[in-house]
């Protein structure tokens, strides 16, 4: 793809969160008052470095602190909120620590579901005090699932949510607890789901690409085109294993060097 043409930006059609269906539109850049054009990422991405993650996540804790809340039994909802959770258990020194997996999210940015509890259990919570974590709310339909199967279910005292984002604009709950507000949908790439991102976002690239008949592959490409697509890049050894997975898969097969789009 050529920088000098014009590409298409895509632009939320409804406020869903993480799962916004993509509409394009035409979208020029000037670079350096050149008038140059310049590609702007499909998917507006950030990627999260651990250190980043350790540091919201102290942050949220000294909220947590500082607003009286005294957990005594952390629950993350999974998968997301599973490192968060264990570093505050850390931060906040909770030694009780459950999980509660609530499945919404497909491939590729994409919702695929109605928010549910997957594996429902029970639980005695009576009298204590719960913390419910997420790494991010976005639409908020797993923290409404979570908290009220919690509330339902295991009767706990008093149940509050942290976070380590909150996307304001679409979010549906919003959350006790939580370090950014988003006021701009963006999909956090957190390092915990970098080699399944990247493999949902190669598989999202060569399924669109293969509308259009592009059927082949280089290495080269497919990175260059992750990099147009998503605004980001993870590294050498997360695209090989993405498409070592693809390949697996039978998404994908090489030929002659190439990646060959398998029908």
């Amino acid at each position: 793809m050529d920088s000098s043409h014009v590409y298409a930006h895509a632009e939320p059609a409804a406020p869903m969160g993480k799962g916004y269906f993509w509409r394009a539109r035409a979208n020029l850049i000037s670079v350096n008052g050149m008038g140059a054009r310049a590609p702007m990422p499909k998917v507006n991405t950030k990627l999260v470095a651990w250190e980043e993650v350790v540091g919201w996540c102290r942050a949220l804790a000294a909220k947590i602190e500082e607003s009286g809340f005294k957990p005594d039994v952390i629950v993350a909802i999974a998968r997301g909120g599973y490192v968060p959770a264990r570093l505050l258990c850390d931060f906040l020194d909770v030694h009780d620590l459950l999980s509660l997996q609530v499945l919404h999210w497909g491939r590729a940015a994409e919702i695929t579901a109605v928010a549910h509890v997957k594996y429902p259990y029970d639980v005695d919570l009576a009298g204590k005090r719960v913390l419910l974590v997420d790494d991010i709310v976005d639409t908020g339909d797993s923290v409404i699932v979570a908290r009220d199967y919690i509330l339902s279910r295991w009767k706990p005292a008093e149940l509050k949510v942290a976070a380590m984002q909150w996307i304001s604009p679409v979010a549906k709950i919003k959350p006790d607890f939580y370090v950014d507000e988003v006021k701009e949908w963006v999909w956090y790439q957190y390092p915990w789901t970098r080699a399944e991102d990247t493999t949902n976002f190669f598989e999202k690239i060569i399924g669109e690409r293969a509308k259009e008949g592009k059927k082949e592959w280089t290495y080269e490409e497919l990175v260059r085109e992750f990099k147009e697509w998503y605004g980001i890049d993870v590294g050498e050894s997360y695209y090989r294993l993405a498409l070592s997975r693809l390949l697996q898969a039978g998404k994908l097969e090489e030929r002659a060097g190439k990646y060959v789009v398998k029908q």
